[in-house]
């Protein structure tokens, strides 16, 4: 029976003890073998928005070291690989011997799911091959690693030499950057023998039935979905959900993050996050950003959408993005199920972008380990090939799911529904390495041009022709541009379509087809079925000692104004308006450019924003400008809400 709302509900379960002498012995946070300084702090970022993101269930994918395959408890592995909810063998050697396969697929950062010790007992015929009932947020799973490795990350932190650590300088050497799946929500199930029995580097600390200290909330499972306290503070399909009230708790799992974090994790997504409160991530999100300053952070709010405020709400505010669930049921809507409203449903997602105040950096898809994969919906492998196609070229961070090049699914208890889930049969082992299937060679293409062209990666992204079946986008930001078109249909040709292409031949990336741009325009525009056209101009890239990436959010314009950095350096203007930096417009909530800083490098500076109006005086921002160190060299973010403006 679920509890009655704080406020009807008794102080017991929100008391909150101080640390004991013992649990302080235990909760440290490990020192950082980083120094952070401020030249590191102000000059330091991740832009994951040139990244190919590719993600793998690590049991699932390839099993490079046989000895660690049976694990401590041998019923929970299946050598066959036929008992679907038991270990198959996949561990970390595994995906070191695949790293070139991943390289030159063009993918750029790979996203493992989690990689802690779980509990070693099968619920309902499933053992935890996803990674989500940890039992020990300090140490790997054993599975994963060889049988001589110590799996302690305190016992290693200084001789880094387990696989884990060599997955990480194999990846770093390729230039990748690997993302840890972590989740701070719960921990383990009721597996018969316990339930929520948490240890820190071995040492038991909780258990959900033996609770004296309230590390878990005791108000049985959501009922009620509609229900945001149930939400955030009941059991999520009976997992032992975490008390955040409880500082020993969040100072536990914040000191275990960072430790892999000092191991050289890049980035981290986070599962569930609409289950716990808005202030329990940014504090952590916070305490992740200043113990590693150039870190990027994605959530998991299932089936987030702009039309849901509260999703909205938390990309805003939470310092973290999130998983795109509305384009991707938009794409598997319009693709998958080929419903009748075709690529509107697309353009009309998209068209609610500004509510988000960075919408190039959600991370979108098109499948997932919770729902049935693309082909289960619709097993037309150019179909597929066409979705790959929209999702590497339209707006957000693409993450492909393992197997995807290879048309990996398999239909078992599949139906036609786009939000249906046929786990586990949508994670089985991966079985082809072929590098010349026509996707690997779209997403090998493509992704290099994310990175070649910031019009892809960073710019806006317009409207230029939609029907139900054909769909034409640009990508702009500044001179660099990007037309996309594609056709879900029988042939067809296009009158005339605008590619704010240079007039000149250009050539398709994916196809070779030359066509003629003329007035910006390409006439007559014979698109095949099932066909993908991208073509790319790349302007001249800006280049600086440092380079600040400034978004600004919350100001509304007029055709005729644009919005302009102005401040006291010469990169500025000197506080002279007429010579102020302008920002490329992305969409009406957001404006954004990258500002590269010579003279002004090594200095603090002051800046704030105002407006070009062709038709009246400029206007300032209404507040004391603000204060920034423009380090030697490197990137930095800017992330800005527009105060309210004055007219000069």
């Amino acid at each position: 029976m679920v509890a009655n709302h704080p406020s009807q509900t008794s102080d017991k379960q929100y008391k909150v003890e101080e640390p004991t002498s013992k649990l302080e012995e235990i909760i440290t946070t490990p020192p950082s073998d980083t120094s952070i300084d401020l030249e590191f702090l102000y000059t330091r970022d991740i832009e994951f928005r040139q990244e190919t993101i590719y993600f793998i269930v690590v049991d699932r994918f390839y099993d490079g070291d046989p000895d660690n395959s049976q694990g401590i408890n041998t019923e929970l592995y299946d050598p066959k690989g036929e008992e679907w909810g038991k270990y198959w063998g996949g561990d970390l050697q595994g995906i070191i011997d695949k790293l070139d396969y991943l390289k030159n697929l063009g993918v750029t950062a790979i996203w493992l799911t989690p990689l802690f010790e779980q509990v070693e007992q099968l619920l309902v015929q499933s053992a935890a091959i996803h990674g989500y009932w940890t039992k020990d947020f300090k140490r790997i799973n054993p599975r994963y690693i060889a049988n001589d490795d110590e799996p302690s990350l305190n016992k290693t932190q200084e001789t880094r030499n387990t696989v884990f650590d060599r997955l990480i300088d194999e990846i770093h050497k390729r230039k990748m950057k690997l993302v840890l799946d972590i989740v701070c929500n719960h921990s383990t199930p009721d597996t018969g023998d316990s339930k929520g029995q948490l240890y820190d580097d071995g040492v038991k600390i909780a258990d959900f039935n033996d609770d004296k200290d309230y590390w878990y909330h005791h108000y049985g499972e959501v009922t009620n979905w509609e229900d945001d306290w149930q939400v955030q503070n009941c059991e999520l399909a009976g997992l032992a959900t975490f008390n955040e009230n409880n500082i020993n708790y969040r100072q536990y799992i914040k000191s275990a993050i960072k430790q892999w974090l000092d191991r050289g994790v890049d980035a981290l997504r986070v599962d569930t996050v609409k289950h716990m409160p808005i202030w329990f991530w940014q504090e952590f999100t916070s305490e992740m950003y200043n113990h590693k300053p150039d870190i990027f952070i994605f959530g998991e709010w299932i089936y987030s959408s702009p039309d849901d405020s509260r999703s909205v709400e938390f990309v805003n505010n939470s310092g973290m993005t999130i998983l795109d669930f509305g384009l991707c049921m938009a794409i598997r809507q319009a693709l998958g199920k080929y419903d009748e409203k075709g690529f509107y449903l697309v353009q009309n997602t998209l068209d609610q972008d500004h509510r988000y105040n960075g919408a190039t950096e959600l991370v979108t898809f098109i499948d997932n380990h919770d729902m049935h994969r693309f082909q289960s919906l619709n097993s037309d492998a150019d179909t597929l090939r066409l979705a790959i196609d929209l999702l590497m070229t339209t707006r957000g961070i693409p993450c492909i799911f393992y197997g995807t090049e290879q048309y990996l699914h398999n239909d078992t208890n599949a139906d036609d529904n786009i939000y249906g889930n046929n786990d586990p049969y949508n994670r089985p082992m991966m079985e082809s390495w072929d590098t010349e299937t026509p996707i690997y060679k779209d997403i090998r293409k493509l992704s290099g041009l994310r990175r070649l062209n910031p019009a892809i990666s960073m710019g806006s992204q317009w409207q230029k022709y939609v029907t139900p079946d054909v769909y034409c986008y640009v990508r702009r930001y500044k001179d660099s541009r990007c037309f996309v078109a594609l056709n879900r249909g029988d042939t067809t040709t296009v009158e005339a379509v605008d590619t704010e292409l240079p007039d000149r031949e250009h050539t398709c990336v994916l196809t070779g087809r030359k066509f003629q741009v003329q007035d910006g325009k390409i006439y007559n525009l014979e698109l095949g079925s099932k066909e993908a056209i991208v073509i790319s101009h790349v302007g001249e890239r800006v280049k600086g000692q440092t380079i600040a990436r400034v978004q600004l959010n919350g100001v509304q314009t007029q055709p005729g104004e644009t919005v302009v950095v102005i401040g006291d350096c010469p990169e500025l203007g000197n506080w002279d308006i007429s010579k102020a930096y302008p920002l490329e417009y992305i969409n009406s909530n957001t404006w954004f450019a990258e500002i590269p800083f010579n003279e002004s490098a090594g200095k603090i500076i002051n800046y704030k924003y105002a407006m070009w109006r062709e038709c009246g005086s400029p206007l300032r921002e209404n507040l004391v400008s603000r204060r920034w160190v423009i380090g030697n060299e490197g990137t930095v973010k800017w992330r800005d809400i527009w105060a309210s403006g004055r007219e000069s």
